[in-house]
Parts: structure tokens; C-alpha cells; sequence
């Protein structure tokens, strides 16, 4: 069996409850290490309880870098901060579950290498293992609406809300109880001094906001007073009519591409984060390429801070948008209906040019050794007739087609030749096929 195809049969995850809202108690939690930690625990849980140790490619994991470069760095990182953030496990109903405990995420983890492949072990503490990995009480979660998500708030609003799926609402809670939960920040002074207004603005809406453009359910916020001030929250939650498409997506490794690419140009990996959480993951991505760009000019002056370089570049993105769409308007509900109803479109596009570009890949899989090295001299010309970064370059020349800065384009590269111009644009049939599955 393949591992794509070992991957689609997973169950969903079973996430215990007293795992859906963990506190950190030394470091911050980010939306990258809660997705590989979820895509861990279902590897782990589809290979039993029994075990004391799990072990799986590392690529099962994690894609998007360079496995034989630095980049290895950058897992280990992460890897670290499991087996080392110590976190309070909690469930989101106050009384709900058996036991109240403090523990590391995992308990230890190594990366082994064999036959050019790198291998991850890992394995959980004791008093968690069985509570873990075959869990009484559990939120049944879809691990490939999971992989699809962005923000730290909003995997965990998911994941919360999923649990009260037949319930139609959550616990109420103080809306104190939720920021370290949401944010996967630890208690602190800085947190003390958050005024709810921003709490609200900076992180419930944008949760919210993500939760129904991706996943199966439509959640709203209900507030609660004590006097003038905001004293507790719930959400609403109703299962959609139709399930969105990433239900029918298989599970995906976690994509550290971004963060890869972020790091290269000299921004930190918690910026990166910052940054994805706010303004999306395919702003990000665009905003780097052109920041990638403007760092080989000095024209009309050298970029002294990548990070605020890029952050300004979004954020005059966003205030356009803002501009357009004034908070309050009469008019803002039809548009963001309007805007959802188009991000399933493009959820349906997405996945058909997933599928098409797994097509081409398999296309160049066929070429004979001779023929690949003639492919990638062709892409080599074409890169430098277009003025290319010269380490896009360099990448292709040293690692190959294969390489994560180079796949796409030489998949761009093939398809147009062996497919045509028009390889990356789905007819209305093909779209209404790909509807039909959710």
C-alpha cells in the first residue's frame, strides 16, 4: 500500500477532551506545531495503544523543506518545543473528563536516517499514553479540514466547537478562560493588561471567520455581561448542510514551506507565524516572493528589515480591503456571504489543480533518466531568459527538479509544454465534479 493511500484510510482523529483546550504553561503554542502534533497523534493512534514508541517518515509528517539542508534544523526545533512546552490539560466544560493533569506534549523524539530517508520516533508520557491514544471521551475531528486551516485560534475553535457538534453550543466560559486557550499563549502580565475589544478583533473574529469558510460548521459568538463589561462567551454551533471540501481531502502533511522560505530571507519563524495568522497564508507566500525580489535591488534603497518590509507590504493590502469594506455597513453581511460562498469555489479549484499538478508530477515520473536531466537543462535556459534568483537556480542545478523551490516550476514548466497553456485552468464540468464529492 502506498503512503497516500495508507494516509486516506486513517480514521479521523479522536482528540481526548481534556487535549482540546491545553494551557502552555513556559511557551507559546503556534498554529504549526498544533497541526503536526495533531497529524502525529493520528499516525500514532492508527498504529495502536499498545506501543511505546511511534515511527514514520518524517515527510509523513512535514513537507515544503530541504531534508538534507539546515532546514532539518527547523523540524528539530519544533520537535523540541513538544518535548519541552509543559501545558495544562483541560477540557472545555468545566468537570468534564477523568483527571486534571501537567505534561509535555510528547515525551522524547529522534530522527533517524535510513537509506537516504529520514525516519521520526517519538513517543508519549506515561500517564497521558492511554487517555491519548484511546481515548473514553473524544472530539472527532477531520484531520484533512485540520491540514487546511491557518491559525492557531482557529484550529482550536475547530476543534472545541467539533465536540459540541450535537450539542449546538459550547460551555460558557469567562472570556478570560479563553485567550491562553485560543492564542496558545501563556498566562502572563502582558496577557492580563489585553483589553477583550482587541481579544475579539485580533483573534475570536478571525477564528470564526476561518472556521466557516473551512470546515463543516457555521459557529457565532454569544457574549455575555456583568453590568457594562464583557464577562463570559459560548458559541452557537450548527453543522453545515453540505460538508466543505476539505472533508473529502486526505490528510496532508504540514506544510513548513512558508516558514522555510520566511527563515531564507531572514525572517524568524515566530514572525513568520504572526504574520500567517493575520493576514493567510497565500498573502504570506506572495508578499515573500515579492519581497524576494525587492532584496536583489538596492533600488531605491536596500531593505534594511525583511520583516518590516513585508509586514508593511500586507498591511497595505489589508487597508485597502478595509477601505472597501467599512465594518458596519449595511452591505457587509451579503458580501462576506458572498466572500464564503467564493472560498468554496476556490477550495473546489484548488483541489482539482492539486490533483492535475499530481497528474503532471506522475508524467515526469515516466521520463527516463536522460530525458528528466534534458527537462531540467530546459527549465535551467528558462529560468535565466526570465532573470530568476540565481539560488532558484543554483537549487535546480545541485538538488534537482524535485527540489521544494524548484517543483513548481518545473511542474509549470512540463505542463505547458506537454499539456498546453491552458493545463492549470478547469473546465465548469471538471469544477462540478470535484462539488460533488463534498
Amino acid at each position: 500500500m502506498t503512503d497516500i493511500a495508507r494516509l486516506n484510510d486513517l480514521d479521523p482523529l479522536k482528540k481526548p477532551v481534556n487535549t482540546l483546550a491545553i494551557i502552555p504553561q513556559n511557551r507559546k503554542i503556534t498554529a504549526l506545531g498544533r497541526k503536526a502534533y495533531n497529524v502525529m497523534l493520528n499516525l500514532a493512534q492508527s498504529q495502536g495503544v499498545e506501543k511505546d514508541t511511534y515511527r514514520v517518515p518524517l515527510s509523513e509528517i512535514v513537507s515544503g523543506i530541504d531534508y538534507g539542508s539546515n532546514d532539518i534544523e527547523l523540524i528539530k526545533k519544533h520537535l523540541k518545543a513538544m518535548a519541552t512546552t509543559i501545558v495544562e490539560w483541560n477540557s472545555p466544560t468545566t468537570g468534564e473528563g477523568t483527571q486534571w493533569t501537567v505534561c509535555a506534549l510528547i515525551s522524547h523524539a529522534k530522527i533517524i536516517k535510513e537509506k537516504n530517508q529520514n525516519f521520526l520516533e517519538w513517543g508519549y508520557a506515561l500517564p497521558l499514553r492511554q487517555e491519548l491514544l484511546s481515548p473514553a471521551v473524544f472530539s472527532k475531528l477531520s484531520i484533512g479540514m485540520l491540514s487546511q486551516m491557518h491559525t492557531h485560534a482557529g484550529i482550536v475553535l475547530y476543534e472545541i466547537c467539533t465536540r459540541y457538534k450535537n450539542v449546538g453550543r459550547t460551555a460558557r466560559q469567562p472570556w478570560r478562560w479563553w485567550l491562553p486557550v485560543l492564542t496558545g499563549q501563556p498566562k502572563s502580565e502582558k496577557q492580563d493588561k489585553i483589553e477583550f475589544r482587541f481579544f475579539k478583533r485580533d483573534t475570536i473574529k478571525p477564528a470564526i471567520a476561518e472556521v466557516c469558510a473551512i470546515t463543516d460548521l457555521e459557529i457565532e459568538l454569544i457574549e455575555y455581561k456583568d453590568g457594562k463589561s464583557i464577562s463570559d462567551l459560548q458559541f452557537t454551533v450548527k453543522p453545515k448542510m453540505q460538508a466543505s471540501l476539505p472533508l473529502k481531502s486526505p490528510p496532508q502533511p504540514v506544510d513548513l514551506s512558508i516558514v522555510s522560505k520566511a527563515i531564507e530571507l531572514g525572517i524568524s519563524e515566530e514572525r513568520t507565524d504572526e504574520l500567517v495568522s493575520k493576514f493567510g497564508e497565500v498573502q504570506v507566500r506572495q508578499g515573500l516572493q515579492e519581497l524576494e525580489f525587492r532584496l536583489e535591488s538596492s533600488f531605491p534603497a536596500p531593505v534594511r528589515d525583511p520583516y518590516r518590509y513585508l509586514k508593511a507590504k500586507l498591511s497595505g493590502t489589508e487597508k485597502k480591503v478595509e477601505e472597501v469594506v467599512p465594518e458596519g455597513d449595511e452591505t457587509l453581511s451579503r458580501m462576506e456571504s458572498e466572500k464564503r460562498q467564493n472560498e468554496i469555489k476556490d477550495s473546489w479549484r484548488d483541489e482539482w489543480l492539486r490533483r492535475q499538478k499530481e497528474k503532471v508530477v506522475a508524467l515526469i515520473h515516466e521520463q527516463s533518466d536522460e530525458q528528466v536531466r534534458e527537462l531540467e537543462q530546459g527549465l535551467v535556459l528558462h529560468l535565466e531568459v526570465k532573470d530568476a534568483h540565481p539560488s532558484i537556480i543554483k537549487r535546480l542545478r545541485t538538488n534537482g527538479w524535485d527540489h521544494p523551490l524548484v517543483r513548481h516550476l518545473m511542474i509549470e514548466f512540463f505542463a505547458r509544454g506537454a499539456l498546453g497553456d491552458d493545463w492549470d485552468k478547469p473546465s465548469a464540468d471538471e469544477l462540478l465534479n470535484i462539488a460533488s464529492e463534498g
